[in-house]
């Protein structure tokens, strides 16, 4: 009979096996009082952290799924490992020597995962060794030519596998591992032959640094195997869609920058290492997915759109495809993601080659948003001097702008987008609306044909914490709150203050009510000439709000000139570009009448300004 763990040994490990250094190797944790720490729950997601370590009791507990216990059972639910699987794992890395019970009957050998863990750790030691000898001539000639010395080898572990096809096998079977284990390792095959011959390996490790599989490249033209990367197969511990190349080395100041860069192979991620970018990480066998997403997010930690993902895309049709592709699995990422282009074509590799480091740090320092990346994209194919066109562009183009996390940015870039394609506002805006009220997500790929508009729905429902439109916000609730506070005419206030169509609505009703004093009746009166469920509801949410500080008729003065400040700048951006579109020689006096305009608006938006400086920290929720 198999003989049991002894208990003294089991606390021991417990004992050695801090839970915030377990799970940290897992989530981003950082302080979060009284001796406890938090981070982003691996079990479920989230974008606010929920998930508590209490290192002095050894447990945590997420409140946003209930999952909760000890190090053990951490390890366990993650990994999907038995309980004599975690003891013996965190024992083999702790340095505790288990003892088993009933010493008469066979020794429990450690589990199966633990196994493959030590069998490609002795892989990978062998296959590094290798590299040095005179077999490895042709796998160092190639590091070589991709610029990365000795040093550079032994620091991200490269190895060579020999090209006689049993070596490896011959030396794990003289270390007491079995032919079954090392086919499940995925290390020889089924006959008995080593699984990577002939070729430059790079170990595969988790963010705990054990190694789980490796990738490999073609060096010979007889090779064997056709494809020019070679990555393990499936195994207990090897799931592509799981791991990252570089991890290991990046998981740390993944955490202290809050930035990760994505790159496409294992010769970028050293390049990008090598060059001072040490956040990059690369897929192994397959494209960048959901569960990768969900790793790089819990190793950042913090909150909701904390940090920066960077992906590194070639500018041709390929990289743009990735982009999409990227794009359909964006809300999986906590921070905010971005797309680094490199026109020329070159990967991170090429590119140090050619420009150095500073070459690589400037790819990644000249990111743009992964949004306005596809949005150019589409706009792209479109001819936008047609009316027609600019429609499909919009209607394909809305989707994007509607899908975006942040809702603050939302407003920014439906106002680009109109920018973009030469359209009013308020239409992108709608189509915007109707978008989202489509679903809450897009297709990474556009639809074939353009999605016909539905009929009109009504006004938009305006997003109360979208930063660019709070100060019509706190207009509108001051309107509905205390119109009495208000001057002639409401204090010059005019519909082209507000922007959002919701706003603007609010304001029609406003000039259109009777005149009454501020409270029940004055908000009847404003229900009395409305019809839209929107606005109406906009209405009630606008009349229980209250101001940060109680309003009087000098802060209501001061405030109304916040919108107007904004409608004069708008103006000058205008008159600015037509300006910059006009040619001073051949239509002179025009342009003499546009600068003197100019100038005109500018010292009226100065007045504005100092109008409303009291109202600048002190403006409504």
């Amino acid at each position: 009979m198999a003989g049991r763990i002894r208990d003294e040994d089991v606390a021991l490990v417990r004992e050695r096996a801090r839970i915030e250094d377990v799970v940290g190797a897992t989530v981003m944790l950082r302080k979060a009082g009284g001796g406890s720490l938090k981070g982003l729950c691996p079990f479920h997601e989230e974008k606010t952290p929920s998930f508590q370590v209490t290192p002095s009791r050894g447990l945590y507990y997420c409140f946003g799924c209930g999952e909760g216990g000890d190090v053990i059972s951490f390890l366990q639910k993650l990994e999907n490992l038995s309980f004599t699987e975690v003891i013996e794992h965190l024992a083999d890395k702790y340095g505790v020597q288990l003892r088993y019970t009933d010493e008469r009957g066979p020794r429990v050998e450690p589990g199966l995962r633990q196994q493959i863990i030590e069998a490609n750790k002795q892989a990978a030691e062998f296959f590094s060794e290798q590299l040095a000898a005179p077999d490895g001539l042709a796998a160092r000639q190639f590091l070589d030519s991709r610029g990365f010395n000795r040093a550079a080898a032994e620091h991200f572990g490269v190895g060579y596998a020999p090209r006689g096809g049993r070596d490896l096998a011959r030396l794990l079977r003289s270390r007491g591992f079995g032919d079954d284990v090392l086919v499940k390792a995925g290390l020889i095959r089924s006959g008995g032959w080593d699984f990577f011959q002939g070729r430059v390996l790079w170990p595969i490790r988790d963010a705990g640094s054990s190694v789980l599989g490796f990738g490999a490249r073609r060096l010979f033209d007889d090779d064997r195997m056709p494809a020019k990367y070679l990555n393990t197969p499936e195994t207990p511990v090897y799931r592509k869609s799981h791991v990252l190349y570089g991890l290991d080395l990046a998981r740390q100041n993944i955490g202290k920058r809050h930035q990760a860069v994505v790159v496409e192979g294992y010769t970028d991620v050293m390049a990008a290492h090598l060059a001072g970018v040490t956040t990059a990480v690369a897929s192994c066998g397959t494209a960048f997915g959901d569960d990768h997403a969900r790793l790089l997010q819990r190793l950042m930690g913090g909150d909701a759109f904390a940090g920066e993902v960077i992906f590194t895309f070639d500018g041709d049709a390929a990289g743009q495809a990735a982009a999409l592709k990227v794009f359909g699995g964006d809300h999986h990422f906590i921070a905010q993601t971005y797309v680094a282009v490199e026109p020329t074509g070159l990967d991170p590799c090429d590119l140090r080659l050619e420009r150095g480091d500073e070459g690589v740090r400037d790819l990644v320092a000249r990111r743009i948003p992964l949004y306005r990346f596809v949005m150019q994209n589409v706009l792209d194919r479109h001819d936008l001097d047609r009316v027609d066109g600019r429609l499909a562009a919009l209607r394909e183009a809305a989707p994007l702008v509607a899908s975006i996390r942040d809702r603050s940015m939302v407003g920014g870039y439906a106002r680009e987008l109109s920018q973009l394609l030469g359209m009013d506002l308020d239409e992108v805006r709608r189509e915007v609306h109707a978008a989202a009220s489509r679903g809450p997500r897009v297709e990474a790929e556009p639809a074939p044909e353009p999605v016909p508009e539905p009929a009109p729905s009504g006004v938009p429902w305006p997003d109360p914490h979208e930063r660019e439109l709070s100060v019509e916000r706190g207009t509108a609730q001051l309107l509905v709150a205390r119109p009495d506070l208000f001057g002639p005419d409401w204090s010059g206030l005019t519909e082209e203050d507000f922007r959002h169509p919701a706003y603007r609505e609010i304001f029609r009703a406003v000039t259109r009510a009777e005149p009454t004093a501020a409270g029940p009746e004055w908000v009847q009166a404003l229900r009395e000439v409305v019809d839209d469920p929107t606005v109406l509801r906009l209405l009630a949410a606008l009349g229980v709000e209250t101001a940060l500080r109680r309003p009087d008729a000098a802060y209501v003065t001061a405030h109304v000139a916040s919108p107007q400040v904004l409608t004069v700048t708008r103006r000058i951006d205008d008159l600015k570009s037509k300006l910059m579109r006009t040619n001073p020689v051949e239509h002179q006096a025009e342009y003499n009448q546009m600068f003197s305009t100019l100038l005109g608006l500018e010292s009226t938006r100065q007045e504005l300004v100092q109008r409303s400086v009291i109202t600048n920290t002190d403006l409504p929720l």
